[in-house]
């Protein structure tokens, strides 16, 4: 009689955690879904202030060379007509200018703006990754023996797991 109870109280409890280890896989997969479009909303949101930051220093940077550049000609061209002068006059004096360049940025904008491409895409890669794995865990506990039955009995249906929309595949344009 006691080890018909202890069976019948081992079976009830087994039920029990199969049934909370089922609803809990359920809520686990609805809230890898919700991390998916926030994941895409962060994208959606941060790569093209991103892209737009960077191209507007980009711009800054490509101004700063051309009027460098247009100041080194005038310099060099007063430079001709300096030493022209100066030969002609025989003053032997040498006279050297030395100019440093400015240091640039750029490079620097565009490392962290392909980073945190990367880091976008590492993110959702590792959303949509968990997703998958958690729905997979989920369809293969409803279809195991006796896993089965009890799933049968609670109306645990299988999930579809990742569902790619034709808005998600679309990349990130970015454009110079």
């Amino acid at each position: 009689m006691y080890i018909l109870i202890g069976i019948l109280l081992i079976v009830i409890v087994y039920v029990i955690a199969f049934y909370n280890r089922l609803k809990t896989a359920l809520v686990q997969i609805g809230a890898s879904n919700q991390e998916i479009g926030n994941q895409l909303k962060r994208q959606a949101d941060l790569i093209p202030n991103l892209v737009e930051s960077a191209k507007g220093y980009l711009k800054h940077e490509k101004e700063i060379f051309t009027q460098l550049t247009d100041a080194r000609k005038a310099i060099n061209a007063n430079q001709i007509e300096k030493s022209q002068k100066l030969i002609s006059k025989a003053l032997g004096a040498l006279q050297v200018i030395v100019e440093s360049n400015p240091e640039f940025k750029a490079a620097t904008v565009m490392t962290d703006l392909m980073a945190e491409l990367r880091d976008t895409s590492d993110k959702l890669m590792y959303a949509r990754r968990t997703l998958i794995d958690l729905t997979a865990d989920y369809n293969a506990s409803l279809v195991t023996f006796p896993n089965s039955i009890l799933a049968g009995l609670f109306n645990f249906q299988p999930q579809k797991g990742l569902e790619v929309t034709p808005e998600e595949i679309k990349k990130p344009e970015i454009k110079f």
